[in-house]
């Protein structure tokens, strides 16, 4: 099987979540059961993708290679819906974990802030290519670190003893030496954004410990009070009063994809490599995730993940 990551840059409030709850939020956000990290279910992303790269024509050779890569429909009626297809699609999507959120800053309007945690397992999902991204070091509770004190817009006091970032109501110290693997994390998935929006990441990347992180995740997401407007009335309806939990715009999120070769009978059989290409499609594609659509949630940019560039090589 081949695989490969991918990053999900979302570009508005976005709302993958799990129904009701009996908590103070009413609609919260998807989480993972052990790590309470923010994720995105690999077939929420699956079912946009079968969309979006769904041919207009229903037959030929684009049908065929829409149904190599995700299955065919089901159409044959059966006692409980319809049935399965004949062979299974050749793609696999794996869950979209977040890697860094948006987080309001006292100092350069916000900050994207991770930690050793988050690093850590993006660089497990790297594979192969987990040896071009460096190991992040722990760091001692509430403390945080930037690539560089000196070009970051989120540090305060960066030529001063004891430098600073504020983030929501934290105060973190910063520790004042440059830290050459974050540097290596912030030009790395620069590259894979559009030239004009490198700065939001360079300048903006923090590191926290992982105490402050998921204190961070469960308190600095986008939380939104709604209404239901009865149509006769034309004013709020009764009981129709609820908050729905977003991660906010410019959060990264890092998942991997992984393909066999396709199942379908010949003559139009593809290698996994293909079946890869064809479910991402073109650089930056931008697709809709989650609830409240209609609303403009859920914009995301779908973006390769590649290995960062030497820096003698820039």
């Amino acid at each position: 099987m081949e695989s490969r990551p991918y990053l999900l840059h979302a570009l508005s409030p976005l709302h993958v979540g799990t129904g009701q709850s009996v908590g103070v939020i009413d609609l919260p956000l998807a989480r993972q059961k052990a790590t309470g990290i923010p994720f995105i279910p690999g077939s929420s992303l699956k079912g946009v993708l079968r969309e979006l790269r769904r041919p207009r024509e229903e037959a030929g050779d684009a049908r065929g290679l829409h149904d190599a890569v995700f299955g065919p429909r089901r159409t044959k009626p059966g006692p409980v819906g319809d049935e399965p297809g004949d062979y299974a699609g050749a793609l696999v999507v794996g869950d979209a974990r977040l890697l860094a959120l948006p987080v309001r800053s006292f100092v350069g309007t916000f900050a994207l802030v991770t930690s050793p945690l988050l690093l850590a397992l993006a660089r497990r999902d790297l594979g192969g290519d987990a040896g071009a991204w460096p190991k992040v070091e722990p760091l001692a509770q509430r403390r945080a670190r930037v690539a560089s004190v000196k070009t970051s817009a989120v540090v305060s006091g960066g030529d001063t003893a004891e430098p600073r970032v504020y983030l929501e109501d934290l105060d973190l110290p910063v520790t004042p030496e440059d830290d050459a693997a974050l540097d290596a994390w912030a030009q790395g998935l620069a590259g894979m954004l559009p030239e004009g929006e490198r700065a939001l990441l360079t300048k903006r990347l923090v590191l926290v410990d992982d105490e402050t992180m998921s204190f961070l995740w469960e308190t600095a997401t986008q939380v939104d009070t709604r209404v239901s407007i009865c149509p006769d009335t034309g004013t709020a309806a009764k009981g129709q009063l609820w908050t729905e939990e977003s991660l906010p715009a410019e959060t990264l999120l890092v998942g991997v994809m992984g393909a066999t070769g396709s199942f379908n009978p010949a003559p139009s059989k593809l290698a996994a490599d293909a079946v890869l290409d064809a479910a991402l499609g073109g650089e930056g594609t931008v697709l809709q995730l989650g609830g409240k659509a209609t609303v403009g949630r859920g914009r995301c940019r779908l973006l390769t993940w590649r290995a960062p560039v030497a820096r003698g090589a820039r």
